[in-house]
């Protein structure tokens, strides 16, 4: 009954809507369309692609579509008579040769992983010094009068030691001590010394394993340009699991457990050095790598001059170890976005309904790895940045929310619409209410959004640059950055909706005799 009266008083209001709308607009809309979109998605999100990783094969699969899909339509090649803008990054390894405990070897990202920067770098230890919780608080202090400088240290690296009440000797209660709600100090507290290693126990490593794997491990990717600085050393970190603590301590005849409980029934630390077998050798290695941005461009008419952006990026997770992130919604559900509307501006010109301004088409490489691809145009932009009028980026349209998965699913995230152009927001608003009839959330909008998400995808790099932007987002859900983020979970008539917004907006935008005002500065 509720649903029913209120799309009853919905009518007026719609109707009004009705009389405003633009025939030729919404021919070139109808382009984008669920069908067209499931097309180009079911190609972009499939095995054959991988997962799109940064500088994998998949990813210069995913490059060459969008490439190939904008020469079928006409687009001009803007960078030099080609699509592509390469992206010089660097891909920066730590790689564990080898990690042996009493002879018996073991793999990073498998059995443990390891956390470091620096140069190649062997280790060969019969001794382990046992450091306990690494805590120096008061009356309690792990590392107290110990010189493990140059050492191989073994660190309980969870919890803190407790009485017979189960309550922290630290604080004395049962609230935890800083010690263990934050996440950094302990490490300050031991590298301060100047360990050669550390091996840190986990009780929760295994399960970290299982959840996140070879992401643990993953090489860091970055833009070459000031990347080429000096490694710069930090102390090396093995996170281990209790068995392998136990097997590092049995030439001492001694657990891990044993030495946890000692020190709780004690309540004094039990730092001490252990006979054990070890050997590691490790180190960061760089790599050089280009991989790139696809642009596809569309001239205008009379304020050719002047740019409007609609992006997305498309690169993923990757396959990693076998396992594929396919990353239908983040962000092939986007980059399908661009391909729809290119389609539909092609078309209009084609009829004699090109657009007044220019537009450019681009799909970003690398923003999974910090927003890499947008951040090398806004620094090398193959069109001035101040002729560019607006940025739309859609990144992520394609499912719905935990927020409205048991309510409204008509609605995308409006992000950044007034940040910087009050009346780039209500263009959107009027766009909206005259031809796609969702909800507008603006969640994401407020300063205090514990997410940043505004923050967090290409549009970004060119807010900070003082161009007006439009972030359209569907928002997260249970299979973000999960290999569950497939195909058949995409809403591919709300895909259409939130892609068919973006075309009224940017038609607007492209057509209106003035360019949007630069008035407000909401960061």
């Amino acid at each position: 009954m509720k649903r029913f009266l209120s799309l009853f008083f919905l009518i007026p209001a719609f109707y009004g809507c009705i009389v405003a709308q633009d025939p030729v607009r919404q021919r070139y809309a109808a382009e984008i369309n669920p069908e067209a979109a499931k097309a180009h998605l079911s190609i972009l999100a499939s095995a054959a692609f991988e997962g799109r990783g940064t500088g994998e094969a998949g990813g210069e699969r995913a490059a060459a579509y969008i490439a190939s899909e904008f020469e079928k339509l006409g687009l001009t090649a803007p960078v030099n008579g080609s699509y592509f803008q390469p992206v010089k990054l660097v891909r920066t390894s730590f790689e564990v040769k080898d990690f042996a405990i009493d002879g018996k070897s073991f793999v990073n990202g498998k059995d443990f992983y390891f956390v470091g920067n620096g140069p190649e770098t062997s280790v060969d230890a019969k001794e382990i010094v046992f450091i306990g919780y690494g805590i120096s608080e008061g009356k309690y202090d792990d590392l107290k009068g110990i010189d493990i400088k140059g050492k191989v240290v073994l660190l309980l690296s969870e919890g803190e030691p407790k009485n017979a009440q189960g309550n922290s000797l630290i604080t004395g209660t049962d609230t935890p001590s800083e010690w263990v709600t934050s996440r950094t100090k302990r490490l300050q507290n031991i590298t301060a010394k100047e360990p050669k290693l550390i091996i840190a126990v986990s009780n929760t490593i295994k399960e970290s394993l299982e959840r996140f794997g070879a992401r643990l491990v993953q090489p860091r990717i970055s833009l070459e340009e000031g990347a080429n600085q000096p490694v710069i050393n930090t102390t090396p970190v093995a996170n281990i699991s209790t068995e392998m603590a136990d097997l590092l301590l049995r030439g001492a005849k001694m657990t891990i457990t044993a030495l946890e409980q000692q020190i709780n029934n004690t309540q004094q630390p039990q730092t001490k050095t252990y006979s054990g077998r070890f050997h590691t050798a490790f180190g960061t290695v760089i790599t050089p790598f280009t991989s790139p941005n696809v642009l596809g461009y569309l001239e205008g008419t009379d304020l050719k001059g002047e740019l409007v952006v609609i992006s997305s990026h498309y690169d993923h997770d990757g396959n990693q170890n076998g396992t594929i992130f396919f990353g239908a919604d983040d962000n092939g559900s986007g980059t399908t976005g661009v391909l729809t509307l290119a389609r539909a501006y092609t078309k209009a010109k084609a009829e004699g309904h090109g657009p007044r301004r220019s537009i450019l088409f681009i799909t970003f490489t690398a923003e999974e790895k910090g927003l890499l691809g947008s951040n090398y145009y806004a620094r090398n932009p193959v069109f001035p940045l101040e002729s560019t009028v607006v940025n739309l980026n859609m990144d992520m349209i394609g499912r719905i929310d935990d927020k409205h998965l048991r309510g409204n699913h008509n609605y995308v995230h409006a992000i950044g619409s007034d940040k910087l152009s009050s009346e780039l927001k209500a263009i959107n608003e009027n766009a909206n209410a005259e031809y796609t009839h969702m909800e507008l959330d603006y969640m994401y909008d407020d300063p205090k959004d514990p997410m940043r998400i505004y923050y967090r995808s290409d549009q970004y790099n060119f807010a900070k640059h003082g161009i007006p932007v439009v972030f359209y987002f569907s928002g997260l859900h249970p299979d973000y950055h999960t290999p569950a983020d497939t195909v058949d979970k995409i809403d591919f008539e709300m895909l259409a909706r939130r892609a068919q917004l973006v075309f009224y907006t940017a038609w607007e935008v492209a057509n209106r005799d003035k360019r949007l005002v630069v008035d407000s500065n909401k960061e």
